[in-house]
């Protein structure tokens, strides 16, 4: 599967919850698992309603 997150972007959504708050590399693997598993499971939602596009249901 490709790459889904831009690290520059993570760390500036981090600082805009805390300026003060750093990001360790590794949480950037763990979170586009985290990612990368809630798109599988909204594509079996979608695939178990006979849909062929993903709803904010999904989620």
């Amino acid at each position: 599967m490709v790459e889904l997150l831009v690290k520059s972007k993570v760390k500036e959504a981090v600082k805009a919850v805390d300026e003060e708050m750093r990001v360790n590399p590794e949480f950037y693997d763990a979170l586009e698992a985290e990612v990368k598993a809630l798109i599988e499971k909204a594509v079996k939602r979608a695939k178990d309603e006979g849909k062929k596009t993903l709803y904010p249901r999904h989620v």
